[in-house]
């Protein structure tokens, strides 16, 4: 038959022996080494970085930001490599970083970083020339800077150009917002918080990975993972100084009781939970010792119902959006602090943590405000709304 030859035995084995190299004789791919090499080098390095092994980490690479390390108490760092993209002897590698805070996380903060790197031409070894967040990701503290740490008797304070003096205070107001919350609320919660203060918006926007003009006139915000309470988040109060600095003393307490008070309830607070319930809890907690009026805490609202605009419904989800107008988030804010209010007032604080926990118990958003008032309130929210609005004018006609 035209084209055909026999091949030799000794052929075949030749053959079989060179393809092993390329694909295995048995036709699978031989497995890529760089990502397993890759991942020791960064194995090495989260060693170092916990043995606060400066000459260990530089033999790994760049020595880059480990001094701005230097004072923040890790009780867990390592790499997990997801994924390598290499040329020649260079290489990028996506990176998921994850470690623990001493003494407050429960859990881990995860965090992705693109991590690139080279390889020596004589012995092969790959270092890192370079470590920061990957695209989608915020930066942490010591991408910013050297991390100063204050520690108080409930709180952790990590800063960047800021001052010893100014961390502190923030210290004392965060340990006078631990008990004052955990007053007010009677779930299970660590008691203890992590506040990270940037030198400037840009430096907090840079930590939340997003545009400074989303958080200007926002003092702060609370990060953190949705999980449940075996596996609790590790939470982070993230204080905007530009705009925190701007407030009273009053004001700054406030806050911080407030942005506390989501940490506390973050394992109860679920995708069921709506934003006039968590962000009007936290400013029910946030306000419930002090003595400011209703019309003092919430002017906006006041203003609209002495002029005859009672809201006709409960702020949604959208009104509490960053980009929104700024009369607008005040009114959204003070709407679901009031329905808190009431809440507390009309049915008792127990209720209103009944509450709060029976609307995140739901997987989902639909059907759960309705059981929970059902079950807690023995209400509907027809009536619970209508029952908000004669309250509003009591409290401002």
């Amino acid at each position: 038959m035209a084209g055909r030859r026999r091949v030799s035995g000794s052929s075949v084995v030749a053959l079989c022996l060179l393809l092993v190299s390329l694909v295995g004789c048995g036709g699978r791919a031989a497995a890529d080494p760089v990502p397993a090499e890759v991942q020791r080098v960064l194995d090495r390095r989260a060693e170092a970085v916990l043995g606060r092994d400066r000459a260990a980490y530089t033999r790994t690479g760049t020595g880059a930001g480990f001094g701005n390390l230097g004072e923040v108490p890790l009780a867990a760092w390592s790499y997990r490599v997801t994924g390598v993209d290499r040329t020649g002897d260079t290489a990028t590698a996506d990176v998921e970083l994850r470690y623990r805070i001493e003494g407050h996380d429960r859990g881990p903060v995860t965090t992705g970083r693109t991590v690139r790197l080279s390889r020596d031409g004589e012995d092969g070894r790959w270092t890192v020339d370079s470590d920061r967040p990957a695209k989608r990701s915020g930066q942490q503290p010591w991408d910013q800077g050297a991390v100063e740490v204050v520690r108080g008797t409930h709180s952790l304070v990590l800063g960047v150009g800021q001052s010893a003096g100014a961390l502190r205070r923030y210290a004392d107001l965060a340990d006078r917002a631990v008990p004052a919350v955990s007053a007010a609320w009677d779930g299970d919660w660590a008691r203890r918080v992590v506040v990270l203060v940037p030198k400037s918006l840009e430096g907090m926007a840079g930590l939340l990975g997003s545009p400074a003009s989303s958080y200007r006139g926002i003092a702060a915000v609370t990060t953190g993972e949705t999980g449940g309470r075996e596996q609790a988040p590790a939470d982070r109060i993230i204080v905007n100084p530009d705009a925190y600095g701007l407030l009273g003393d009053l004001g700054k307490q406030v806050v911080l009781t407030h942005e506390t008070t989501h940490v506390a309830t973050r394992a109860d607070t679920t995708a069921a939970t709506p934003l006039w319930l968590s962000e009007g809890y936290a400013d029910w907690v946030g306000y419930r010792d002090g003595d400011r009026a209703p019309a003092e805490a919430a002017p906006e609202t006041a203003g609209a119902v002495a002029e005859g605009r009672v809201p006709a419904s409960l702020p949604t989800d959208e009104d509490f959006g960053f980009t929104a107008d700024a009369d607008e988030l005040a009114r959204a804010y003070e709407g679901g602090w009031l329905a808190c209010r009431m809440i507390a007032d009309q049915w008792g604080e127990d209720r209103l943590d009944a509450f709060y926990r029976a609307v995140g118990g739901h997987e989902k958003r639909p059907g759960a405000v309705e059981d929970a008032m059902n079950e807690v309130l023995a209400t509907t929210p027809e009536e619970f709304t209508a029952r908000w609005r004669e309250y509003l004018r009591a409290e401002f006609d």
